[in-house]
């Protein structure tokens, strides 16, 4: 009984130590704005008013969270059996670039067949990638740490291999980007309805990860393989079929954010089309402690995030404060956590 649930580490800490790190990391990050002559609490105002005080800005939030969204929720998938997914960039990535691959093989296809098409390739693109990483560890014991952190790179320099070569615009006028989605529509379909769709989907597959963790089979085997491998290989569940499939779905949550992106926002595939939504995703799947409803709540939160950095541009601080924030938050959060741990084992 000494044993404890590393996830539940994870999914039930002190609620108060999850409020007290993001007041932690504000009031550090408000010192280093103060440091360079600005007033912390006036630009703090422009980020939330930025983010959540226009109709404009909320729409942009929204846009911004549907991939943090996904992301995190396959991140989630992943933690849930201790298995730390860190390539959603590099997953994100292959989704962006197989879905481009169906405008570019078929571009004569009309909406209603390349709109699924690109979501099939897009999980598909994913998921292939989330296998590359299951692969070493379920076979070889390679830390899946390593290898999903340097596939996001070889994802990224695939993506910038295409776009600066064989897809490249040639009426771009050298710019980085693959030319407008050639379908039949000619580009001039709106990112409105793409944009609904991928909520839609969004909410969607967090209900269905909700309802299947907690009450089903397949649930409560990853649970129990999150908190003790020994007792599930002993009970005879599959753990390896299990990471297998896991990587695959956490995977391909990532590629339909990047088809969503592609599709829904760019509408091409560009170089730098992800602001860092896989690393951002995984600071949202821990402040979310892997809860449904926390996930949706802190992927619209950093959505927010990223929309406030770009509108603090007008007060000359750079959008990057946005990052700073986020790598502080997950800082104290850490920071919380292995606080948490102490606590734990100091009760037993």
């Amino acid at each position: 009984m000494a044993h404890r649930d590393r996830s539940d580490e994870i999914v039930e800490p002190l609620w108060w130590m999850t409020v007290v790190s993001v007041a932690l990391a504000l009031v550090v990050c408000g010192i280093f704005i103060w440091a360079n002559g600005m007033n912390p609490l006036a630009v703090y105002k422009k980020m939330v008013v930025g983010a959540f005080g226009t109709s404009f800005g909320i729409t942009e939030t929204l846009v911004k969270s549907i991939p943090l969204l996904l992301c995190g929720l396959g991140v989630s998938v992943a933690y849930r059996i201790s298995v730390w997914n860190i390539g959603a960039e590099g997953q994100f990535a292959l989704g962006a670039i197989f879905a481009t691959s169906v405008t570019i093989y078929f571009p004569e296809w009309p909406i209603y067949l390349s709109i699924p098409a690109m979501v099939v390739m897009g999980i598909l693109g994913g998921g292939l990638w989330g296998l590359l990483t299951a692969i070493p560890r379920t076979y070889f014991q390679v830390n899946e740490l390593i290898t999903s952190l340097m596939l996001n790179y070889v994802a990224l320099l695939l993506l910038d291999y295409f776009v600066f070569g064989p897809w490249k615009d040639p009426k771009g006028f050298n710019f980085p980007a693959r030319r407008c989605l050639t379908m039949r529509s000619r580009c001039r379909f709106s990112a409105i309805p793409v944009f609904i769709l991928a909520l839609i989907f969004a909410l969607l597959a967090v209900g269905l990860y909700a309802f299947m963790i907690r009450y089903t089979r397949w649930g409560y085997e990853l649970r129990l393989i999150g908190s003790n491998p020994e007792a599930a290989r002993n009970a005879g569940i599959r753990i390896n079929r299990h990471i297998l499939l896991v990587m695959i779905i956490s995977g391909g949550l990532a590629g339909l954010a990047g088809m969503s992106e592609v599709a829904g926002v760019t509408h091409r595939l560009m170089y730098g089309i992800s602001p860092g939504y896989g690393y951002t995703a995984i600071i949202v799947a821990w402040l979310a402690k892997l809860n449904p409803v926390g996930l949706i709540v802190s992927s619209f939160l950093f959505g927010g995030l990223i929309v406030g950095g770009y509108s603090v541009q007008t007060l000359g601080i750079p959008s990057s404060i946005s990052s700073m924030l986020q790598g502080a938050i997950l800082f104290f959060l850490i920071a919380g956590g292995t606080i948490s741990k102490f606590r734990l084992r100091r009760s037993v």
